[in-house]
């Protein structure tokens, strides 16, 4: 690659020797004056991340010093990831690299992606139809469920596709797609870097003001959706479920859906739903506003309820079921007994601990 693809693909095997050579130590990178530009934009990169989107810009190859800012913006943007370590940030900034490379990977020529699937060890053969003269790419099948696993739509099941002797044919976008989730995974992967106490104190000017922008982001995505619902009452399956989106993790789709199900039944918007999902590698917001607007009723007439138990048992969707799983049949069940034991312990702190009333019983 030259220079300028090297600034728009940081994170290729290439890209980490060119920036080695060049002598560039993290003090250096810190404290040059005439690194300042590159400190400026890696600062903006993180924060771009956390809205969802870094733009990426596209210098030409005479503008050598756009060329060396935006190269040196991404070491120091892994710098100030790691200083703040935060598992989300770490989520986001990564899937953001990724989306932004993706956007570019699809007007790239073929044989473009193929050297940069080359550089993550995925050998991907250029195809061409002999009649059509369209230009496809042969991934062998291991390769191919390694990347698209974690892709919800089903048009990604190895069972939809096309395999020939062990080889999966895709299109070029698709394969522009695969290679997202591969850069997502490699940088992700290498979160957090060590860096000296030093400089991440050195750092704390330009993390301040990225940690006051987390703060609100998670807010938005993770925390914000709790302040109407009893969250600690949560039955062990939709708490795993919650956990695994926030951590990143594509959820099979019967869990979504009762995942969904359950949080618009206990008083959840669609809107803080759809929030939490944003997060996900294979986040499409109208897509799943529409699923989200079905199970809740907005535009099918009809709120869904949650499967019962059994059927979250049938389904592998039963997580680590505890003593009260025992005596419901039910994930609205759990969360209706679990409520109502927190309501009437607090009114017996509220009297004085007197007696229950004769004959009350909680909810099954």
């Amino acid at each position: 690659m030259d220079n300028r693809h090297l600034a728009l693909y940081p994170f290729v095997s290439e890209a980490s020797e060119y920036v080695g050579s060049l002598g560039f130590s993290p003090d250096r990178l810190l404290s040059s004056r005439a690194l300042e530009s590159a400190r400026i934009r890696g600062k903006e990169r993180v924060i771009q991340a956390l809205e969802g989107e870094i733009e990426k810009p596209s210098p030409s190859s005479s503008e050598e010093g756009k060329i060396l800012t935006e190269l040196l913006s991404y070491p120091f943007s892994r710098i100030l990831v790691s200083c703040i370590d935060d598992p989300f940030l770490t989520r986001k900034y990564a899937l953001a690299e990724a989306k932004a490379a993706y956007h570019l990977l699809k007007t790239q020529q073929p044989e473009f992606l193929q050297d940069l699937a080359t550089d993550f060890k995925i050998n991907a053969e250029i195809y061409e139809n002999p009649e059509t003269h369209d230009i496809f790419f042969d991934l062998h099948f291991t390769d191919y469920i390694k990347l698209a696993s974690p892709l919800k739509d089903l048009n990604w099941k190895l069972v939809n596709r096309k395999m020939k002797k062990g080889y999966v044919k895709i299109s070029k976008e698709e394969l522009a797609r695969l290679l997202q989730e591969a850069i997502r995974l490699r940088i992700q992967n290498s979160l957090p870097v060590t860096v000296p106490k030093e400089i991440c104190e050195a750092c704390i000017p330009h993390t301040d003001t990225i940690s006051e922008e987390l703060e609100k982001k998670k807010t938005e995505f993770g925390v914000g959706e709790f302040q109407k619902v009893e969250s600690e009452l949560f039955p062990p399956c939709i708490t795993q479920a919650i956990a695994n989106v926030r951590a990143g993790v594509n959820l099979a789709h019967s869990m979504r859906f009762a995942m969904t199900s359950f949080l618009i039944n206990i008083g959840m918007s669609v809107d803080e739903v759809v929030a939490m999902f944003n997060i996900s590698p294979d986040f499409d917001e109208e897509k799943t506003r529409y699923q989200i607007e079905h199970i809740a009723g907005t535009s099918s007439g009809t709120t869904y309820k949650p499967p019962s138990c059994n059927t979250m048992r049938t389904y592998g969707n039963c997580y680590a079921p505890d003593e009260i799983c025992k005596g419901v049949k039910h994930p609205l069940g759990y969360y209706s007994r679990r409520t109502w034991f927190k309501n009437r312990m607090q009114k017996d702190n509220e009297k004085g601990n007197e007696e229950k009333k004769e004959g009350e019983t909680p909810p099954q």
